[in-house]
């Protein structure tokens, strides 16, 4: 019996022990043993793909709670598959990157393993359709990046951490009761059985069920108004851990609307309540690009500047979300959840790197780095443009694809039409923000006379993803063709 996903979700759980005796020893050591746990569950991964090409998805289940008739289901196709592999990278970039950028900090055993656990909760929200599996994975994401944020922060590191907690918990209830209600109607927890299961309930009961679990799933995405946890977290917490929770733990909540919400609840209800749902969905993420984009124009923190363009960002996903089940807007939405992964693991990293290298985090206090730091001025470039949708980086192609959804939505539904364009405004004002922060950061006439050099572990992690955003933009068609082999209905 082949065991791939399996293996890909127990790797990282045994090396945790692993990587906490082994870090005693050598942090360095420590974080070899993740990156090689972490490339080798992305290979295993990887070597599923042709399946998920030819037959559209790949399971695995077995015996686990018969008394609720609930079997340990592991699962890929396209999408799922796409989002895991784009988090293994970012695991492994990110922790190559900590071994320079953290290399001050005490307790760093602590810290490797709790990127350890954080990769057990991140992969396996990716890969299960099993909904207590999934809720246990995406409960397991908050404690070690709890942790993470309070114990390597940086001021006020709990009090973001408490905030970031309390929230997603808070959130987290609602997806809670949204699974027990799925439940109590079905009698199965396996999402792809319950989506055909709801069909004979009757759709008052389960619009109650879309707005649970929609709810808590956009307090992990930071849809305004639930975002008031986002941009302290990202402020506070170490660079690598902003990476991974910009570029990958928000993006669970859109891939959890996306599965969950549209792809097992939805369906049920559609023919019945009509796309009132979608167009709420369209309008808060109009609104949420917006207000991350005017937000981060206004803002002189390095940090909080990347951390409002992660609300605008995945008001951009929730608009996408809205044209469910338009293929262009699937492809599209999924793409860009990919896409902006990268391209935002980057963005922090390379802001990092500044901050460590010149003790400040104020873009006003800036100035002139481009010839001081030749090469994290390329790689924020990369960052910044592609967030900015600027081809050939990767955030152009999703959003142009997006685009293209949009418009084919207007023309059989005109209530589109407005929030396209508004959408279309929404990406002038991104790319004046991504170039006013690198004009500020990296050529504007230098303020700072000492800038340390960049280590070489941090600059590896840097190009690492550099050219996987120029990768991502230039050839996307291998994500492409994962994600259109999904078929919505």
């Amino acid at each position: 019996m082949q065991t791939p996903l399996l293996f890909a979700l127990l790797l990282p759980s045994l090396s945790v022990p692993v990587v906490y005796v082994l870090g005693k020893k050598s942090t360095k050591i420590a974080a070899a043993a993740l990156v090689l746990v972490s490339l080798a569950s992305l290979s295993l991964l990887l070597m599923l793909m042709p399946t998920v090409l030819s037959q559209g998805e790949y399971v695995e289940s077995y015996y686990w709670i018969p008394m609720l008739g609930s079997a340990f289901t592991l699962f890929v196709d396209g999408i799922s598959l796409s989002m895991a592999i784009v988090t293994l990278v970012l695991i492994v970039a990110a922790t190559i990157f900590s071994v320079n950028y953290m290399e001050e900090k005490t307790s760093l055993p602590e810290y490797y393993a709790l990127l350890g656990f954080l990769t057990i909760g991140l992969v396996g929200v990716f890969i299960t359709s099993n909904l207590l599996l999934f809720y246990f994975c995406w409960e397991l994401m908050l404690i070690p990046t709890y942790f993470i944020i309070g114990g390597w922060g940086y001021k006020e590191s709990y009090k973001a951490a408490f905030k970031f907690f309390i929230f997603t918990h808070a959130g987290a209830v609602f997806v809670l009761l949204g699974i027990g209600a799925v439940y109590m109607l079905t009698g199965t927890l396996d999402m792809f059985q319950a989506r055909d299961l709801l069909a004979s309930v009757s759709p008052d009961i389960l619009n109650w069920v879309l707005v649970s679990f929609t709810v808590g799933f956009a307090v992990k995405m930071a849809i305004v108004p639930v975002h008031m946890w986002l941009p302290d977290a990202h402020a506070e917490a170490p660079a690598p851990m902003s990476a991974l929770l910009s570029g990958v733990i928000i993006e669970a909540g859109a891939y959890a609307v996306l599965r969950i919400s549209l792809g097992t609840v939805y369906p049920s209800m559609a023919a019945v309540v009509g796309k009132e749902f979608l167009y709420a969905l369209s309008i808060f993420g109009v609104v949420s690009a917006f207000y991350g984009a005017f937000t981060a124009l206004a803002e002189t923190d390095i940090k909080r500047i990347i951390a409002y363009s992660s609300i605008s960002h995945m008001g951009y996903a929730l608009f996408a979300l809205s044209l469910f089940p338009f293929p262009e807007g699937v492809v599209g939405v999924v793409l860009h959840l990919v896409n902006h992964a990268a391209s935002k693991g980057l963005f922090f990293l390379t802001a990092g790197s500044v901050m460590k290298q010149t003790d400040t985090r104020n873009i006003d206090e800036m100035g002139g780095l481009a010839s001081k730091m030749p090469l994290t001025a390329v790689s924020s470039a990369a960052a910044a443009f592609s967030i900015g949708g600027i081809p050939p980086f990767a955030c152009f192609m999703s959003e142009f694809i997006i685009f293209i959804g949009a418009f084919t939505a207007a023309g059989s539904d005109s209530f589109f039409f407005l929030p396209s364009i508004l959408m279309l405004v929404a990406t002038v004002f991104s790319l004046a923000y991504v170039l006013r922060y690198f004009w500020k950061v990296f050529l504007e006439a230098p303020k700072l006379k000492v800038v340390k050099k960049t280590p070489l572990l941090m600059k590896i992690s840097m190009v690492l993803l550099t050219v996987f955003v120029l990768v991502l933009g230039v050839w996307p068609r291998p994500f492409i063709d994962l994600i259109s082999s999904v078929a919505f209905k």
